[in-house]
């Protein structure tokens, strides 16, 4: 099931001002009973009318300019635990071979939501950074050079970010197979290709499947 909310951020606001506005109307009612149901009805009707507005048309896809030499084609590569995977690993190779192309590996450091609410990110980023490193290291031992970073927690943002400082012509994202890819769910793939006018293709990594199953 696709989230309601862009990003995690933005869940983490709704519920910021869900809180806030339960707060409004109980402390309007312990002053009045009716001064707490017309700031009921009042917030309901922002509430109403905000929905609506965000449902309105999509802006248009987001033009990403080249940068770089004409002949250069910059793919961002967007990845967590299935960074390392065989699939993307194969899907980079590939795209290596087809030309003059130069890659960025972008780790959004996953965690969980209580670690993100108290604002520890620490073992999350360094274990996105190993990860990273290790297939960035991976990638020039077989003559393909690439640079990586580790990216916010939320996917979106972390790839908004590469986007601003690399400019790639094309994306690749890397998820776990549907249920359990919590990307999917999220419908994070799906949000890029609407965000932005560059291609997206999407690997699947298969994880648990057994070494003996094709490798």
């Amino acid at each position: 099931m696709e989230s309601p909310f862009r990003s995690e951020a933005a869940a983490f606001r709704f519920l910021l001002l869900t809180i806030g506005a339960f707060a409004l109307i109980v402390g309007a009612s312990w002053i009045d009973p009716w001064l707490g149901l017309l700031v009921f009805v009042a917030l309901t009707g922002g509430a109403v009318w905000v929905y609506f507005r965000q449902r309105g048309p999509a802006p248009p896809p987001e033009r990403i300019e080249h940068v770089g030499a004409p002949d250069e084609r910059r793919v961002l590569v967007v990845a967590n635990e299935t960074v390392g995977g065989d699939e993307l690993m194969r899907t980079i190779g590939e795209l290596a071979l087809a030309g003059k192309t130069r890659f960025h590996v972008v780790c959004p450091a996953l965690n969980s939501r209580l670690r993100t609410w108290t604002s520890d990110e620490d073992p999350a980023r360094a274990a996105a950074q190993e990860r990273l490193d290790a297939t960035v290291a991976h990638l020039a031992s077989v003559g393909i050079e690439a640079s990586g970073e580790v990216g916010d927690v939320d996917p979106l943002v972390a790839v908004e970010d590469a986007v601003r400082q690399f400019h790639p012509d094309e994306l690749v994202v890397s998820t776990h197979p549907e249920g359990r890819s919590n990307w999917l769910e999220r419908g994070v793939v799906e949000a890029l290709r609407q965000r932005y006018d560059a291609p997206v293709q999407h690997v699947v990594v298969d994880l648990e499947r057994p070494v003996s199953e094709g490798s």
